[in-house]
């Protein structure tokens, strides 16, 4: 554990949780392999296209709506839609299919096991502070085991603006009642969290389990308050 700014006890956290409380990186990988051996086999017409030309449709539907980055779930249902239409399909066969791939990316999206020490580190602090999940992802927090620990949960698209925007970190502030400061924002992006937390003006952890250099990492935008390498090490500093 390391601080970079003078510390001063907090009463509430919030979380990121793709990369901070399970490692997302794996788990992606596999629904992204899953889904285009899916979207093969129950729309043929759809292997037509290579792989790039489906990711140059998704960066090209960003670049016409920028909101869709802020919105995971929608950027991947417009991607498969539009596909689908510059492919022949009927507007309403596209929808369809559109709707049936994202039914099967958020089933497959949430069938992980989270690590017992995230467990048992999100058990001890829920029972002393409330703690909020802020994510730009779509995982469901219930099916991965974690909603009992959370008091409240914030997605990036239907709650708001994707961090480091600060929209949701200051919707958790409102519900917390606290003082931006006295809150705690916990996560593994120099961006997304430690700059994201920082511009609301919370305390920022980052958690960097990839034993990343903060000084020669090219993401580093601000000054974290304390880095820390193992979930654990939150509990140490809610006692300080």
């Amino acid at each position: 554990m390391q601080f970079y700014r003078q510390w001063q006890p907090v009463k509430a956290m919030t979380f990121d949780l793709d990369d901070t409380l399970y490692d997302n990186r794996p788990i992606i990988r596999q629904v992204e392999r899953q889904m285009v051996e899916w979207l093969h086999q129950q729309h043929p017409v759809s292997a037509t296209q290579p792989l790039s030309w489906w990711y140059d449709l998704k960066r090209s539907l960003a670049e016409q709506d920028s909101w869709l980055p802020n919105d995971v779930t929608l950027w991947r249902y417009k991607q498969i839609e539009q596909g689908l239409l510059q492919l022949g399909y009927q507007e309403q066969q596209a929808q369809q299919a559109a709707n049936e791939a994202i039914d099967r990316v958020l089933e497959l999206r949430s069938n992980f096991t989270v690590p017992q020490e995230s467990h048992r580190v999100l058990a001890e602090l829920a029972d002393q502070i409330p703690l909020v999940a802020i994510t730009n992802g779509n995982v469901d927090v219930q099916k991965i085991g974690l909603s009992d620990y959370f008091s409240l949960v914030l997605k990036a698209g239907p709650d708001g603006y994707a961090k480091p925007h600060r929209e949701l970190f200051d919707k958790a502030q409102q519900f917390l009642k606290l003082p931006a400061q006295q809150i705690l924002h916990v996560g593994d992006h120099l961006v997304s969290d430690v700059l994201g937390a920082k511009r609301s003006g919370m305390k920022a952890c980052w958690f960097n389990d990839q034993a990343t250099n903060l000084l020669q990492s090219e993401k580093a935008q601000v000054l974290p308050d304390v880095e820390v390498n193992r979930l654990s090490d939150l509990l140490l500093l809610r006692e300080m």
